[in-house]
């Protein structure tokens, strides 16, 4: 082969597409609920009923909704949730601290494309980042389920920080390492141009533990989510940069996207 034929080795080839269904186990989780503090929980809340509008008492969909934190304060504010997660730590987790704080909230078990068995709702928020990672087909079919699951003129708030006017400027792909009480977290990244991937290894540590793992995040420009909203259904879209409301801009470090599902 020529050195200058073009190549379509992807090093992300070898990786599982459905790698989140084993990702997401007590180590990884454990070490999010803790990063996460109440303060960005409020703050992410805070943006989620203010940009909908939510009256008192609105039903809402979270998903995926990991250990739950957001379905637990929008309970917390009088409404009716329902979250949805493939991960059955995060489940059970989450289940566990609704019974605590005794709050009502339905977590479910379940794919996030399945979502149209737990009927209709006011409004859907996916948060956390995690709107990347299904590739197109499977990213089209989630968008799909929110359209069907979102009521006519009803709100949706999508939060993801992999768009490439996010990741791309400046990336470098330089390791980091993080750390929250006991847990550390090495991590190394890798952009996969054939396949417009991200490639996040992650090494856990917990004392004599020790959890290597893979997450793929599927990279799409902000025009592009806007496109799949739209063929779901949705409206109104509009992007912002954090829960302060400040206008998403390339560079931003997260995109905080709000539309309205079309009246009927």
């Amino acid at each position: 082969m020529s050195e200058h034929t073009p190549s379509t080795y992807s090093p992300s080839a070898h990786i599982p597409s459905a790698w989140y269904a084993d990702f997401f186990t007590d180590l990884p989780n454990e070490f999010w609920r803790r990063a996460a503090s109440p303060e960005w929980t409020a703050a992410d809340i805070d943006f989620v009923e203010a940009r909908l509008g939510l009256p008192d008492d609105s039903r809402i969909l979270d998903v995926p909704c990991g250990s739950g934190r957001h379905s637990l304060a929008l309970a917390a504010r009088g409404h009716r949730v329902t979250g949805v997660d493939l991960s059955t730590e995060a489940i059970a987790h989450a289940q566990r601290a609704a019974r605590v704080v005794r709050q009502a909230v339905a977590f479910e078990h379940g794919d996030m494309r399945d979502i149209g068995r737990f009927g209709v709702f006011d409004a859907a928020v996916c948060l956390g980042n995690s709107f990347g990672y299904l590739d197109l087909a499977g990213t089209r079919a989630f968008a799909a389920a929110l359209g069907r699951a979102v009521r006519p003129g009803g709100g949706l708030v999508v939060d993801f920080g992999a768009t490439a006017e996010s990741i791309l400027p400046g990336f470098t792909g330089a390791p980091r390492t993080m750390r929250t009480g006991d847990i550390t977290v090495e991590t190394t990244t890798e952009y996969d141009v054939a396949a417009s991937r991200l490639i996040s290894r992650y090494r856990f540590i917990q004392g004599a533990r020790r959890l290597d793992a893979t997450a793929l995040h599927h990279i799409y420009t902000s025009a592009h989510l806007g496109d799949l909203l739209t063929d779901a259904g949705f409206t109104d879209i509009r992007r912002y940069a954090g829960p302060d409301g400040t206008p998403f801009a390339l560079g931003a470090g997260r995109l905080l996207l709000t539309a309205r599902r079309e009246p009927g």
